[in-house]
């Protein structure tokens, strides 16, 4: 397949003037460049071809539905296997069910990487699929959900393994900022906010629990919640998945609504969560699950924030939470310690190492202003 690979190219002058028509001619494994300066809106359409790759070049194109859909689901609906997006803007899908989101993945395999989604009914909305493992990275996904509560941001049906790291999941309408059944979620180094004005439900659940890595996250709730519950797990015991372990590690909660729930966790499990060196602050109980083992966190006053108005909470020299986090070992295999923090918007770079491993999403140095955020 790699030796007959070809490119396709998209774009003003090229020989394709619309994703879509690339797409169509496309064959197993070919790349597909979409040039920015094309003008693309309205071009839906629905793939079975699997390995193809469709990267965004000379900027990101914008693909708007204008009012089209492709088969009354989505912007793209891939049924092809192991497809990799990179560089693209979806938007504006909206369908008669309600569900019009700007990808709806129905293939074994995704790969998400450096996209904006905003302003469609659902995000990404993937099905229920075994042996699928489905990986966003460096994504925004902004003012998704059509308003009834049951769509989302990124909604993530029973694949085998979640990947979603160094995302900015904001402002779902009503819905979730993220939701997964996977069987296996490793969930780091995003941020899940939802700012000024906003008013999404969970910032992350897994209704159906699963085996779930939630490590070095900001997670923010504003005044202006529809739910009050942050973190949601197991919560649809129906659905539950066969291993549920919830390992919560070095994130930054911060609850702006003053009062509620940081782990909402479902009676159906009976393994204790793991939840170490997290901040939680703003006020509300920390979980619901008697037996969770609480090490190390920090739930008292101003954990000194550097610019909490901001949504920047990196902390200031003198703050509680500085060289007071325990080594949090291993879970079910994976090493536990966050390695990398979230950078804004939707990027990362690697943990410093100063002195003892500090409590919260981020560890405090020096140059405090250096990752991604600009001093007032």
């Amino acid at each position: 397949m790699a030796a007959s690979a070809k490119t396709l190219l998209v774009g003003p002058g090229q020989a394709y003037s619309k994703p879509c028509a690339a797409i169509a001619a496309a064959s197993a494994g070919d790349t597909i460049q979409v040039d920015a300066a094309g003008s693309y809106a309205g071009d839906v359409c629905a793939w079975s071809t699997s390995g193809l790759t469709i990267r965004g070049v000379n900027g990101r194109p914008h693909i708007a539905a204008a009012g089209n859909n492709a088969q009354g689901k989505a912007i793209w609906v891939i049924a092809g296997d192991n497809t990799t997006i990179d560089n693209v803007e979806l938007s504006g899908c909206t369908v008669p069910d309600g569900n019009g989101a700007g990808i709806r993945q129905e293939g074994h395999g995704l790969t998400l990487l450096d996209s904006y989604i905003h302003d469609n009914q659902d995000g990404i909305l993937a099905g229920d699929l075994s042996g699928s493992t489905i990986d966003i990275e460096y994504t925004e996904f902004f003012n998704n959900g059509a308003g009834d509560g049951q769509t989302h941001n990124v909604y993530i049906n029973h694949v085998d393994t979640l990947i979603f790291k160094y995302n900015w999941s904001h402002h779902a309408v009503i819905g979730h900022l993220l939701k997964s059944r996977a069987r296996q979620n490793i969930v780091m180094y995003n941020r899940l906010t939802g700012e000024a004005g906003g008013t999404e439900s969970y910032e992350a659940s897994f209704p159906s629990g699963g085996l779930t890595y939630f490590i070095g996250n900001i997670v923010e709730q504003p005044a202006t919640t529809d739910n009050s519950a942050m973190l949601d797990y197991l919560s649809e015991p129906a659905t539950a998945n066969a291993n549920n372990q919830l390992f919560v590690i070095n994130n930054t909660f911060v609850n702006d609504l003053g009062h509620g729930t940081f782990m909402q966790i479902g009676s159906a499990t009976t393994v204790p969560v793991v939840a170490t060196n997290n901040i939680f602050y703003g006020g509300g109980t920390l979980g619901t699950q008697a037996s969770t083992v609480f090490t190390s966190n920090y739930s008292g006053g101003s954990p000194m924030f550097a610019n909490p108005a901001n949504y920047d909470y990196r902390l200031l020299a003198g703050s509680p939470a500085i060289d007071q986090g325990a080594n949090p070992g291993s879970g079910a295999g994976l090493a536990l310690t966050p390695t990398q923090e979230y950078v804004q918007p939707a990027s990362g770079m690697p943990r410093p190492v100063q002195g003892r491993l500090d409590i919260g999403a981020y560890e405090f140095y020096d140059t405090i202003f250096a990752n991604g955020f600009e001093a007032n």
